[in-house]
């Protein structure tokens, strides 16, 4: 029973973290509408920036430092706390200012992509900025402890609770007793009567991004010496935060606060277990990171509907679709340039071009399921690395041969897909972004970080062959064979021109009709939950053959290869191309991670160590200035091009009198501009 309690304590400093940010969330959902999955990261920069004052004397800011003290002089605790706690207000005033403020009236796909634009964008500016690998937080709370029915309790723990407890209550008093908490969330109701009576929102959310960042910054920098420090656990520490906090339907700060010391105390329970005997081998890791996708699936699912939704002015509108066509002449010019390119290239630069091509594949699983259907994924490397890991299992040990190797791994991620995509039948819009976003860090955590489930002779791929032709991707000294480059070329071209085919047809327009109007596609005979349940599947299935080209292009798998942080940076290159067009996803692959664009960055610019905050800016500036990416904007600008062309023609015909404006030309590809 002593053990149990000690361990039930030595959670409450990580399920402090958990309950602040989860009020912290509650908070800036009450004030905004806006889910931030950056606001773990506004705590990452304030702990590391306390960490670097107390050993370095060091104030690091995004670009330049000034230096207050040196190592052996370095700041004192109480300023240090105070310049972290300050900075982390800082970026919460940013965050409002420069990226939620523009986007009040965007659709949700562009709030969450900017969400998760910043957490990639401040958690790449702290690698850049901050000696992550030999910082360590220095004590600042009381290294006593005291006995409690045979468990050792150390004081510190005790502190964060408390702490914790006392922020929730101050959140609530601010929202239910002060004038300025009631005017907020009377603006969460009605948005236009809060302007009425003389109060701004943009001001009083701006408020409540103070407070929270405050709150965040402050408990983030007195746990770090107990939970340690880590860039990766401090930006996904919001996962667990939102599962609790969605338990209390994002309203209440007390369900937020007590669910989140829960949480922390569990998961350290379940550490506690794994050390036992009869504890099962294929559950000793990740099994902690599982929990909060459980929880937030229990939690959507049975309240999804009951979760309120900010009123808000104005009718947003997601961007506009291109169904896409299948030309014959301009595929062949395009198969023609890529295979002129892997000809031309080798080493490096043709690895770059294969990745691209296979990155590619997986970017159109994200504009099939995100752009074309309206369903928010975060897990599209998950679903990859599903498939990739079995793959290693298919080939190494029951040698199933290449292509039903690629086959029947897909289809285990399609499995996948439809199990992540069954909580889509109750919920959508940013919530779904939660639950997969938890998916992915479950999977990551629970199976490809497991040795128990997914290691096999170091999850090795036997190369593939098709007659008799070896298509291995490597042979003697040659990165990246020929046979090999031109078999991934044929086996995204066929799946891509699939896509196509069913983005144009009765599939795609169902499709859209969901993506519209969900009432509206039931009233005229579409079933929404099986369509929903398609798009992921059929998502799943790309993103599992691309996984499994991923594993074939490596020969040797590792939970390296299918990071969360991974997915989310495609993400964002897709959406910087155009989430809504395959000429978006073909944009994606080139510059996506290891593909031709980071090659170039880091062969010929040597910016490498920069492409995490490149795309991420590139995220930001996609979601805020021009939604419908790259391709989009391609689109329109050539559009408007045929159409003064057309215009001056139509002018010239009728001064000559032998033409009318009654004849227009018919446009080659149809737009939809659809609601959200």
């Amino acid at each position: 029973m002593g053990q149990f309690l000690q361990f039930v304590f030595l959670g409450l400093s990580t399920g402090a973290v958990y309950a602040v940010l989860a009020s912290s969330l509650v908070g800036v959902y009450a004030a905004t509408g806006v889910i931030n999955f950056a606001q773990g990261t506004l705590g990452l920069w304030a702990v590391y920036a306390v960490a670097a004052l107390r050993s370095e004397g060091d104030l690091i800011l995004p670009i330049g430092h000034i230096p207050i003290g040196s190592a052996d002089d370095p700041v004192s605790m109480g300023p240090a706390i105070f310049i972290g706690v300050l900075s982390a207000v800082l970026w919460a005033i940013v965050a409002h200012y420069l990226v939620f403020r523009p986007l009040r009236h965007a659709p949700v796909l562009a709030q969450v992509v900017a969400s998760v634009g910043l957490m990639l964008f401040v958690q790449a500016l702290v690698h850049l900025r901050f000696d992550t690998e030999d910082l360590l937080a220095m004590r600042i709370l009381p290294a006593d402890t005291i006995e409690f029915a045979g468990a050792v309790v150390n004081v510190s723990d005790l502190i964060l609770a408390g702490i914790a407890v006392a922020i929730a209550a101050l959140f609530w008093a601010y929202f239910r007793l002060t004038r300025l908490g009631v005017a907020t969330r009377a603006g969460a109701e009605d948005e236009l009567a809060a302007r009425l009576v003389g109060y701004s929102p943009d001001r009083l959310a701006a408020v409540v991004w103070v407070i929270t960042g405050a709150a965040t910054g402050l408990i983030a920098i007195l746990a770090a010496f107990t939970i340690g420090l880590s860039v990766t656990s401090y930006t996904f520490y919001v996962i667990p935060a939102l599962a609790v906090a969605l338990l209390g339907r994002l309203t209440s700060f007390g369900v937020a606060c007590a669910g989140g010391l829960f949480l922390g105390a569990f998961q350290a329970v379940i550490t506690w277990l794994t050390t036992k005997d009869w504890w099962p081998d294929w559950a000793q890791a990740g099994l902690g990171d599982a929990v909060p996708f459980v929880l937030i699936v229990i939690a959507l699912f049975l309240m999804g509907g009951r979760i309120p939704s900010r009123g808000s002015l104005g009718e947003v509108k997601m961007p506009a679709v291109r169904i896409p066509r299948i030309r014959p002449i301009p595929t062949i010019a395009v198969l023609a340039v890529v295979t002129g390119v892997i000809l031309l290239t080798e080493g490096t630069w043709r690895y770059g071009v294969v990745t691209s091509v296979i990155l590619s594949l997986i970017a159109l699983s994200l504009v099939l399921l995100t752009g074309y259907l309206g369903q928010i994924s975060l897990a599209s490397m998950a679903f990859a690395g599903a498939a990739g890991f079995a793959l290693s299992k298919l080939t190494t040990n029951w040698s199933v041969p290449f292509p039903f190797s690629i086959l029947f791994a897909a289809l285990i991620a399609t499995g996948l897909g439809i199990m992540v995509g069954v909580p889509a039948l109750r919920i959508r819009g940013a919530q779904l972004a939660v639950v997969t976003l938890a998916a992915a860090i479950a999977i990551q955590g629970f199976v490809f970080n497991n040795p128990g489930i997914t290691a096999y002779e170091g999850n090795l791929i036997t190369d593939p062959t098709l007659f008799g032709i070896d298509l291995g991707v490597r042979d003697g000294t040659n990165l990246v064979t020929l046979r090999f480059s031109l078999m991934v070329l044929v086996v995204v071209t066929i799946a891509t021109l699939c896509v196509m085919r069913l983005m144009a047809g009765s599939t795609g327009r169902a499709f859209l009709a969901v993506r519209s109007n969900e009432r509206a596609a039931a009233a005229v005979g579409i079933n929404v939950s099986a369509t929903k349940l398609l798009g992921f599947a059929l998502s799943a299935f790309l993103a599992g053959v691309g996984g499994c080209l991923i594993g074939y292009s490596r020969g040797q798998l590792s939970a390296g290869s299918f990071t969360v942080m991974v997915g989310l940076i495609l993400l964002a290159m897709t959406y910087v191309g155009g989430i809504t067009s395959v000429s978006g996803a073909f944009i994606a692959g080139i510059v996506g991670p290891l593909g031709v664009g980071y090659v170039f960055l880091n062969q010929t610019l040597a910016l490498g160590e920069y492409y995490e905050i490149i795309a991420a800016a590139g995220l930001l500036l996609a979601a805020i200035l021009n939604p419908v990416g790259m391709a989009g904007a391609f689109t329109e600008l050539g559009d408007k091009l045929r159409a003064r062309r057309h215009h001056a023609s139509t002018a010239v015909d009728d001064g000559d009198g032998g033409g009318s404006t009654a004849s227009l030309v018919t446009p080659t590809t149809s737009k939809a501009g659809l609601h959200a």
